[in-house]
């Protein structure tokens, strides 16, 4: 695999590059890479569709694709679950707001840190609930949680779920033990579910292991942890992720929740996922290679720039650059007008930043610090 390469997504309408189309600005924004898919993926989706059949599939029958996550828990994370915990959903963000449906009462309070994923952050009003965010701290180099905001949120009677990311989008660190063992007690000691989103989780650039919420000992009863290949492995468009959830009343509840509001994962994303899970490591073990050298050279470069500063992510594929030192009041316009289009920062809660993607090709990230520094 070549990541280098710069393929053409003009024919396939890539919502990255329709935004800005038609102009010169580079877009960098949303969090999907440039890479080509790898071949065992293609080579799936191609036997799959030779079969010309694509009713009705339940995923509880396809056991393959459930297997296929089975063993990369375990091979990833030294994760032992059960098939029984899987429940397969068509998204993250559709997953999140279930967990809400499932999990929260009229007038609840819903914990989020910040900066975060936008559509977390607009959860709890979608569903008429209350938000507390809780801030997050530089701590020797490295993003983390703000635990004694955490703590005070948390004491709220009305708080009853935590949301957060892990990794940490778009700062990009990586929840270490005694970190997650705070975030257990604390959500324990005051009877708060935990919600994990850790797509990016297959992303971690440093030599850093990822903890599942949900392996945890003190949060297995207590959490559901949502993952999918889509992030990693460049399969987004096709809708496929999965809750790992091993109470089996908070999955019941879950699977309740779900009925009428999800519909079914796609045939084309469970057999991507299959795919991936099992047959792609190499593919992956070089991605890894390629993105930790893109952030390493995009981080030197950007600080270089006055008034742009940004902290190495340990995961993802997503730069957090802080722009307060710019003393402007839109960063976005100021990036846009030297020709790069980032994730505006206000999305995430912090206006005086933005976010780069720099799952790319190098020559992508050559241009963007040139057009930034012109």
């Amino acid at each position: 695999m070549n990541f280098s390469d710069k393929p053409d997504r003009t024919s396939s309408k890539a919502h990255k590059w329709e935004k800005y189309k038609g102009t010169d600005i580079l877009p960098m924004w949303i969090a999907d890479t440039e890479f080509r898919c790898a071949e065992p993926i293609l080579s799936a989706l191609h036997q799959r569709i030779d079969d010309g059949l694509f009713g009705y599939t339940c995923p509880a029958h396809d056991t393959d694709a459930s297997e296929a996550v089975i063993a990369w828990c375990q091979r990833q994370y030294n994760w032992k679950i059960e098939p029984s915990w899987l429940v397969w959903t068509p998204g993250v963000v559709p997953a999140f707001n279930v967990a809400i449906a499932a999990y929260c009462q009229a007038g609840d309070t819903i914990i989020v840190q910040t900066p975060n994923y936008p559509p977390i952050l607009a959860a709890p009003a979608i569903n008429n609930l209350n938000r507390t965010c809780i801030g997050s701290i530089e701590v020797e180099g490295r993003w983390t949680l703000d635990f004694n905001a955490l703590e005070e949120a948390a004491a709220d009677p009305k708080a009853s779920l935590f949301i957060m990311c892990n990794p940490m989008n778009p700062l990009g660190s990586v929840l270490n033990q005694d970190e997650l063992d705070t975030i257990a007690a604390i959500c324990r000691k005051h009877g708060v579910m935990l919600c994990s989103d850790e797509i990016h989780c297959d992303l971690i650039l440093d030599d850093v292991p990822h903890l599942p919420a949900s392996a945890h000992p003190e949060l297995a009863e207590h959490s559901i942890t949502l993952m999918a290949a889509s992030k990693t492995f460049n399969i987004a468009g096709l809708g496929t992720s999965f809750a790992i959830i091993p109470n089996e009343k908070l999955r019941a509840a879950f699977n309740h929740a779900a009925r009428g509001r999800l519909p079914s994962v796609t045939v084309t994303g469970l057999t991507a996922t299959n795919a991936a899970f099992r047959h792609c490591d190499d593919w992956h073990q070089q991605q890894l290679v390629y993105l930790t050298e893109n952030r390493d050279y995009l981080v030197t470069e950007i600080n270089k720039i006055d008034g742009l500063n940004a902290i190495s992510p340990a995961a993802t594929f997503l730069l957090w650059v802080d722009a307060s030192g710019l003393k402007l009041t839109d960063t976005q316009a100021w990036c846009e007008a030297k020709g790069v289009g980032p994730s505006a920062g206000i999305d995430f809660g912090d206006k005086d930043c933005f976010r780069l993607n720099f799952g790319c090709s190098r020559d992508y990230l050559v241009e963007a610090i040139e057009k930034l520094r012109g």
